[in-house]
């Protein structure tokens, strides 16, 4: 059994997901402004044991190489602030796609872009990933704003690609390859 990595930034440690971290992801992500913008089925409400399941399949998802999933917390205070990760993670073809959320009392403080950083660093340096790719919808531009600062650049828009409670949205696509990552962190 792997253990998964924790990695540590100025202001974060991205670190697996504890059962005791389940009462305060229910609570951010059960916010119907935080689980809107996100790409993925996330119900809403958010019920009770819905966050305990949830933790407690991300080891095996792990081990099977399928994805890597962090806890984002406060490095100095320890607090919880939203999750990210690469999931799709195709080892043959070296790509993955990098997901995340934060807490709405977290927005515009800077910690999506210093987790997304962290975690692209991850997805190419260790994990040596050609190709890293994501999405947002059309209505989140801030998730947008997070792709663009960590060097990813736009590849198109899937027009009603996804239906999120009843109406259909668009999907704004980026993506990074190894070699734009290489020049970017090393000028």
């Amino acid at each position: 059994m792997s253990k998964q990595p924790t990695i540590k930034t100025e202001h974060l440690i991205l670190r697996p997901y504890t059962l005791p971290d389940a009462p305060e992801l229910q609570r951010l992500i059960g916010d119907r402004d935080v689980v809107i913008t996100m790409t993925g089925a996330v119900p809403h409400p958010y019920e009770d044991g819905m966050a305990e399941d949830w933790i407690g399949g991300r080891q095996e998802s792990f081990e099977r190489g399928e994805m890597v999933d962090f806890a984002i917390t406060h490095r100095q205070e320890g607090f919880f602030i939203g999750g990210i990760g690469l999931n799709n993670i195709d080892k043959q073809s070296e790509l993955a796609e990098i997901g995340y959320w934060i807490g709405k009392p977290y927005w515009g403080k800077g910690y999506g872009t210093e987790a997304a950083h962290a975690v692209l660093q991850y997805g190419f340096e260790v994990l040596r990933l050609n190709r890293v790719h994501s999405k947002h919808f059309s209505n989140n531009p801030a998730s947008g704003r997070i792709m663009q600062k960590i060097g990813m650049k736009h590849e198109g828009c899937q027009r009603q690609q996804f239906k999120k409670w009843g109406t259909f949205v668009d999907f704004e696509l980026y993506g990074i390859l190894r070699s734009e990552y290489e020049v970017s962190s090393n000028p």
